[in-house]
């Protein structure tokens, strides 16, 4: 007897799923959305909720960021995502930004079913076919390409460079805040400075550019 909440703006596949949920679940209690915002709302509404299955591309989303702010939101609450993406390294980034499992829409019924029992029993689910696929060769390349300045990390401050660390490692402010012993509010007040000095739009992107730092090197100054 689960609850599990179901955002996706595809009705076919939302039936889809609710019937991979009801037949391998039986007297689960099944909630359905089909954007972002309503999804957020009703994590706060039913802090109950056994699991999340959120689409990558539906409305609100813009990629990973819904996941970061579904996190941050709702951060004891297991988040799946489910999408068609097939690109290893978005599977891998995802699984950092603190989803408990990937599954592809493409799966078969029954690979489905077992996905989201693992995600259950709190064990990760990852697409094996996509993690042993060679396919983000070039996603890397350009990721490397995307790696801040030396001059701009050396105008954060040692408390921030801990908060970006920690936000690599895919913790939602709730997380940081606790493991630095700060207050939340003091923990988005460095994330946005940080997003200013690094010139970058959002805490994806922070999070993409700073992905081979060597904090070490820099907490030592």
């Amino acid at each position: 007897m689960y609850k599990i909440l179901i955002a996706d703006d595809h009705p076919l596949f939302r039936e889809a799923i609710h019937n991979v949920i009801q037949d391998g679940f039986p007297g689960s209690e099944i909630l359905e959305t089909a954007d972002l915002d309503s999804a957020l709302a009703m994590t706060l509404e039913n802090d109950d909720l056994d699991l999340v299955l959120l689409d990558l591309n539906m409305p609100g989303m813009h990629g990973l960021n819904g996941l970061i702010n579904m996190r941050n939101e709702a951060p004891t609450i297991p988040v799946v995502i489910v999408s068609a993406e097939q690109d290893k390294q978005v599977v891998l980034q995802a699984i950092t930004y603190g989803a408990c499992g990937f599954i592809t829409k493409s799966s078969p019924r029954a690979q489905m079913t077992d996905a989201i029992e693992q995600i259950l029993n709190g064990n990760v689910y990852l697409p094996s076919d996509i993690i042993r696929s060679q396919k983000a060769t070039t996603r890397r390349a350009q990721h490397n390409e995307q790696s801040i300045p030396p001059e701009l990390l050396q105008a954060l401050t040692r408390k921030q460079l801990l908060v970006l660390e920690r936000m690599t490692k895919g913790e939602s402010n709730k997380q940081i805040a606790y493991n630095l012993d700060i207050a939340e509010t003091t923990v988005k007040a460095h994330v946005s400075a940080i997003l200013r000095k690094l010139n970058v739009h959002n805490r994806v992107q922070a999070i993409l550019s700073a992905g081979d730092i060597d904090f070490t090197a820099y907490l030592r100054r």
